[in-house]
């Protein structure tokens, strides 16, 4: 036996506990001194678990903390997991319970603060899953697409207007990097309005150039490493890249020798092949300690491999890098890296006449915080607004809103928001405003007055992470207007037009979130001393006249290689976007005009 004399909170007891996995009986006792606790155990080799639920319950120190490992994930989201897992809050509970063992156990109590509803976890988890199976734009469309055709949604052939229908499910994607689905309202009539979500694909990363071979020099050059040729897409922190380990994604072409014809391919190399190591402090000056700066040409080069090839008995990077041709492109690329994607999609090297990739950080997303209230993850930013927002589309479809709808439900998903939007897959591109009159033809409503009104109609909720308060950081926000994680969705307001909310916009959503049991919506401004940050929405608005809102769940570290958000405020949206969609219309109506 064993008894220790401790300062801490119940909270940090509870964690130890469940953490050192070696208590069987558990006891507190307060002594004269409230701070003071005498904690009292027995120690054994059993482990605490969580009971089954909806994620992988393999033993780990995070999981005898009740916090889910997303060890595996599959590169295509399917029904029944992700996107088809448990819908709304009804999930069986996941409270802790002590592993089988030869020696009796006691289950550990769970916390009683009420900041934990185990409920909000199944929805947190399959939006890491989504996530993790989506590391760049083309991977999330895809992902998005086979979620679609699982319940019925078909891909649009935009060339036959007559495939469009009342009551039909329908999507189109551009360059494999944007989507568009929506569902036409079964009562449809001519002039109906739209329901759009938008959102986007992409987020800050590095990008390998179009020639990715950096390292010229024979043998590494005075390094012996071997690196790749990256370009900074976006505005990103940087120096959160580096010591990660970091995977390979994106999109490859590939010619077939009987053909001719080139095929897309796509490839996740889900392992640490890649990685951009940080100067030894031992090697920086005073100056270089004081603050981080880099040169983002010079130091942020990943390193593939060294060039000493013969102990490991590789190729190096001499190997067979001829292509067809031996064109400029093949000879400009590094031999390792097309030997990676080669035997990763089991193609013979020649066959690679081109790709767009990128790196990515090849750690899963996770439940943080002593209760699980946090998710951690690459690409909060913006893949769980885009996750959201097609769960909440499916969830419409599936639970009989199209046959009692009379307007259409869309998402949009877009991809280089990050970089201004001003693209052909963009949201600065037509493919909304093409598409509302494309329907509207299609469904012979393509008169002026007939338009016109069905964007009179219409309303789009531009979807994007909002910044919460840092609890370091608190003077950087506006004192009345401060987010908090779990607490809520947030409009986002700029009087200077940077996003697109307005008074009737921001009403309507406050309406919807009354109406639907929703915790108030928060409201965010920025500083008048701080600059403004801008999104989809005042681009949208403004190219189709439509109105619209920008709004998104608040997180921390923006723009960082890991980013935080609560899990109850997955919860939130998708409950706020599921009102969106069957709601709109009867909340608009009520609102004097």
């Amino acid at each position: 036996k064993m008894t220790i004399m401790v300062s801490l909170s119940p909270a940090m007891l509870y964690l130890l506990a469940t953490a050192t996995r070696t208590v069987t009986s558990f006891r507190t006792m307060r002594t004269n001194h409230p701070s003071i606790v005498l904690l009292a155990g027995i120690a054994s080799t059993s482990a605490w678990a969580p009971a089954s639920g909806h994620y992988n319950s393999r033993r780990s120190a995070a999981a005898g903390c009740g916090v889910a490992s997303s060890a595996s994930a599959s590169s295509t989201i399917s029904r029944g997991n992700a996107l088809h897992g448990s819908r709304g809050g009804s999930a069986s509970a996941t409270s802790l319970r002590a592993a089988s063992s030869s020696a009796a156990t006691t289950t550990m109590p769970p916390l009683s603060s009420g900041l934990h509803d185990e409920h909000h976890l199944p929805l947190a988890r399959d939006a890491m899953r989504f996530i993790d199976d989506s590391p760049d734009p083309f991977h999330a469309v895809r992902s998005a697409s086979d979620a679609l055709e699982d319940v019925g949604f078909v891909e649009w052939n935009e060339d036959d207007d007559d495939q469009l229908a009342p009551g039909g499910k329908y999507y189109f994607t551009r360059n494999r990097s944007t989507l568009v689905a929506f569902a036409i309202g079964s009562n449809y009539a001519p002039g109906s309005g739209f329901k759009i979500i938008g959102s986007h694909t992409d987020s800050p990363n590095l990008k390998v150039k179009p020639y990715s071979k950096r390292t010229t020099a024979k043998g590494g050059g005075s390094s012996g490493a071997i690196q790749l040729a990256v370009e900074c897409y976006g505005g990103g922190l940087w120096h959160t890249w580096f010591d990660r380990d970091l995977g390979v994604s994106g999109r490859v072409f590939v010619r077939d020798d009987e053909s001719g014809r080139i095929r897309q391919e796509l490839v996740k190399i889900d392992r640490a092949v890649l990685r951009i190591p940080n100067l030894a402090i031992h090697l920086q000056t005073a100056t270089e300690r004081e603050a981080f700066k880099i040169n983002k040409e010079d130091h942020m080069a990943p390193i593939i491999a060294t060039a000493v090839k013969d102990s490991l008995g590789a190729k190096g990077n001499e190997g067979n890098n001829k292509g067809y041709d031996d064109d400029e492109w093949t000879k400009n690329q590094e031999p390792l890296l097309v030997q990676l994607i080669a035997s990763e999609l089991r193609v013979d090297e020649k066959h690679i006449v081109d790709f767009e990739l990128n790196l990515f950080d090849v750690q899963r997303g996770t439940l943080g915080g002593v209760r699980s209230e946090f998710v951690h993850s690459a690409r909060l930013d913006n893949l769980a607004s885009c996750f959201l927002s097609l769960r909440g589309l499916i969830d419409h479809v599936e639970n009989g809103g199209v046959e009692k709808d009379s307007d259409i439900s869309m998402i949009a998903m877009f991809d280089h928001e990050e970089v201004g939007s001003s693209s052909a897959t963009g949201a600065g591109s037509p493919i909304i405003g093409e598409a509302v009159r494309r329907i509207g033809h299609a469904l012979q409503a393509d008169g002026p007055m007939l338009h016109d009104r069905a964007v009179r109609r219409s309303l789009v909720l531009s979807v994007d992470q909002a910044h919460a308060v840092h609890p370091n950081y608190a003077s950087k926000h506006e004192k009345g207007h401060g987010p908090k994680m779990n607490g809520g969705m947030v409009i986002k307001r700029n009087a200077n037009q940077r996003y697109a909310t307005t008074g009737i916009s921001g009403l309507i959503v406050r309406e919807l979130a009354r109406r639907a049991g929703l915790p108030p919506v928060q409201e965010f401004v920025v500083r008048n001393d701080c600059g403004c940050g801008s999104t989809i929405g005042p681009i949208i608005s403004a190219s189709t006249g439509m109105r619209a809102i920008d709004m998104g769940c608040p997180q921390l570290s923006m723009h960082s290689i890991r980013e935080t958000m609560g899990v109850k405020d997955l919860t939130h949206g998708l409950a706020l976007f599921r009102a969106f969609f069957s709601d709109f219309s009867e909340v608009d109506g009520s609102i004097e005009e």
